[in-house]
């Protein structure tokens, strides 16, 4: 094909139609092009790496040993009237006295304690119990809010960790850091993980960075009976998820019975030593000697218990919520134990055609003191009354018992029977 001056005019037309669209579609706001900024560090920052074979292991810093330790955080939470907050004020003690713990080891490396409550006050309650459980007051120091020149203010750890940490520094330093409740450190929803985390991380960090332990206050939520301990605590998982170790406090008291209820704390969760067991103890009123008028209570520590929190609390709540339950299967078990032993297979076989669980049955064996040994049964084993409760039986049978007749409801094909 031969170019002609036809097709020069015509490919000059072209390009300038183009370059024509192209200003044309530059010009236009609805076309142009979005522009992205990629975020761009700032001139100081730098991210710090640390080469894993420059790290030397260091041992855990214990106050007492699997149960507090220096620079990590812990959480006590437990039923209401289980005395969290006085069983925090007896382990502060013992830190200002370098004194014995529960199981009878000694503090080691104790020092002053710095306590911030929003429930409580030092004058009339937190001081107090302190002195109840004999602390050095020298060593304890209360957070009682913040002083901007003329202006005081509540204490915000958003904020003003930067201030408590010069604070501390000027008592001389500190081994145990209180917070009672612990959600007061959080300003937005303590139901909501990141905000959760948000409002401890500064304590949890300058606490690491001073070397104290951080023990928190808080509740189980209500209705969460029979659920795991730490999902129980009050507020987000991120509670006992950011605690290194978790203890709960709980208390048991039979229905009908007398006796000051039974209270123990165990360990729920420990990401840094064993979990489990843990100690009785019990919450004693004192007047404080030197102050008319002014009485406190205090933690009295007695013998060590043995298991898991969530099967103790399972024990402590069944005896609480089915009280009424043990109740009748005492007087079911005095009534078949009355004219003498029977094997556990018949018994369990009676108690069930009478709508009683064989978890009560085995609560009111305890609380009966009935005994167990082998004898001529099918299962090889019988229960028998002690003998103050079998002649009492004897004396007073003169009818039916109130469960019938016991031999028709005889099951000898049930198997073995767990006593």
């Amino acid at each position: 094909m031969t170019w002609t001056p036809q097709h020069q005019a015509d490919y000059e037309a072209l390009m300038k139609r183009r370059a024509a669209e192209r200003a044309s579609a530059a010009s236009s706001p609805a076309s142009a092009p979005i522009r992205v900024s990629e975020p761009r560090p700032a001139a100081s920052a730098m991210v710090e790496l640390v080469n894993g074979a420059s790290i030397r292991p260091e041992p855990i810093d214990w106050l007492w040993d699997g149960w507090i330790a220096k620079g990590k955080f812990h959480l006590i939470g437990g039923q209401p009237g289980s005395g969290k907050t006085t069983i925090a004020l007896g382990l502060a003690a013992t830190i200002t006295l370098n004194a014995a713990w529960p199981d009878g080891s000694r503090c080691s490396g104790g020092g002053n304690v710095v306590i911030w409550s929003g429930e409580d006050s030092p004058e009339d309650t937190l001081a107090p119990r302190l002195m109840a459980s004999g602390a050095d007051m020298r060593r304890v120091f209360f957070v009682n809010g913040v002083r901007e020149g003329n202006v005081s203010r509540c204490f915000d750890p958003a904020k003003d960790i930067a201030a408590l940490e010069a604070a501390i520094g000027r008592a001389g330093g500190a081994a145990l850091v209180i917070v009672d409740p612990v959600v007061s450190a959080v300003a937005g929803d303590s139901h909501k993980n990141a905000e959760t985390r948000r409002g401890l991380q500064p304590l949890v960090d300058l606490c690491r960075k001073i070397g104290a332990a951080l023990i928190g206050i808080t509740h189980f939520t209500k209705g969460t009976a029979g659920r795991e301990p730490i999902e129980r605590i009050t507020g987000s998982l991120a509670f006992g998820a950011l605690a290194r170790i978790v203890m709960v406090a709980a208390k048991k008291s039979p229905e009908g019975n007398e006796k000051p209820p039974e209270r123990f704390l165990a360990r729920a969760k420990s990401n840094i030593g064993p979990d489990g067991d843990g100690f009785i103890y019990d919450l004693r009123q004192v007047d404080l000697r030197g102050h008319k008028g002014v009485i406190a209570s205090r933690v009295e520590w007695k013998q060590a218990v043995v298991g898991s929190a969530s099967d103790l609390l399972a024990q402590a709540e069944a005896v609480k919520q089915d009280g009424g339950a043990v109740k009748e299967a005492e007087t079911f078990l005095r009534s078949i134990l009355a004219e003498g032993p029977v094997g556990p297979k018949e018994i369990k076989s009676a108690a069930e055609a009478n709508g009683l669980s064989w978890a009560s049955i085995k609560r009111a064996k305890k609380e009966l003191g009935i005994e167990a040994h082998k004898g001529g049964f099918d299962d090889g084993w019988a229960w028998n009354l002690p003998k103050g409760l079998r002649d009492a039986e004897v004396s007073q049978q003169t009818d039916l018992s109130a469960f019938g007749e016991i031999e028709p409801l005889r099951d000898d094909g049930m198997g073995e029977v767990e006593i």
